[in-house]
């Protein structure tokens, strides 16, 4: 089975490793990653002004691509999927967003939101399946207790991303039982680490990410397990922080292709 991919700016630099984790054990659970040849930077922010266009044509051009594929489309930066589900959601229900897109662009066939796009996460709950997960694991992470962290892009808005219940999630919880481990549920695992106000408001984001440090320690977590570079790079921040880890780092090890992803 293949998949269009859209990797995005920040695996190609401070996280390749979410990148090759992610790779190594989608070949090991039986799915290629196709990366899009002509894909450009999202953006990073979903440009919340109705009237601004400009932004969204390289999330359009992404998902028109993998339309002509044929294929749906794969993402691991939260902040990538976000922006790409939420331009998708324009595309097919918001008609002067559609209409003015596809005349700058001048595609061979208009776009209007044909593509499918899927977080990796889901394509492991969705597609492989979580028992078939847990089977192809060999090397299980028995004993660690592991919290997950959403975040906030992953989940909203709940109704476009419609990727969990955005109040009580349970995807990355299921996903480490999967892999033998233990989740740790505790109550700041879908709150914001401050990530876009890292750089105006570095000691807010610090606090933020404070307050999620130490509410996982508190119900006894060992480490994070995050799908988000900006929230990696913010809850390593933190004073006495728990490791954080992508969660394909996890998948990989667990899968035993750890070694040579990098």
């Amino acid at each position: 089975m293949i998949f269009s991919y859209y990797p995005g700016c920040t695996l190609r630099n401070k996280a390749k490793d979410l990148d090759a984790y992610a790779r190594a054990s989608a070949e090991a659970l039986g799915f290629t990653l196709q990366e899009l040849d002509n894909w450009q930077c999202c953006g990073g922010v979903y440009p919340l002004g109705t009237d601004e266009i400009a932004s969204k044509l390289s999330s359009v051009r992404a998902l028109a691509e993998a339309k002509d594929k044929g294929q749906d489309l794969v993402t691991l930066c939260s902040a990538c999927h976000h922006v790409l589900k939420r331009v998708n959601d324009d595309m097919t229900n918001v008609e002067d967003i559609r209409t003015r897109a596809n005349n700058y662009m001048k595609l061979a066939e208009p776009y209007a939101g044909e593509t499918k796009v899927l977080h990796f996460l889901e394509v492991l709950r969705d597609v492989v399946g979580f028992d078939t997960l847990k089977e192809k694991v060999v090397n299980p992470l028995t004993g660690q207790k592991i919290a997950a962290y959403y975040g906030c892009l992953l989940l909203r808005p709940g109704k476009i991303m419609a990727l969990d219940d955005p109040e009580n999630p349970k995807l990355l919880e299921d996903f480490i039982r999967a892999l033998g481990a233990e989740p740790v549920v505790y109550p700041y695992r879908n709150e914001c680490c401050g990530g876009y106000i890292s750089l105006k408001e570095p000691d807010m984001a610090k606090n933020m990410c404070n307050t999620i440090n130490e509410s996982a320690k508190g119900f006894g977590a060992e480490c994070f397990i995050t799908a988000c570079p900006l929230c990696r790079y913010n809850l390593n921040k933190t004073e006495q922080g728990l490791p954080v880890y992508y969660f394909t780092e996890l998948l990989a090890e667990a899968l035993g292709v750890k070694e040579g992803a990098l």
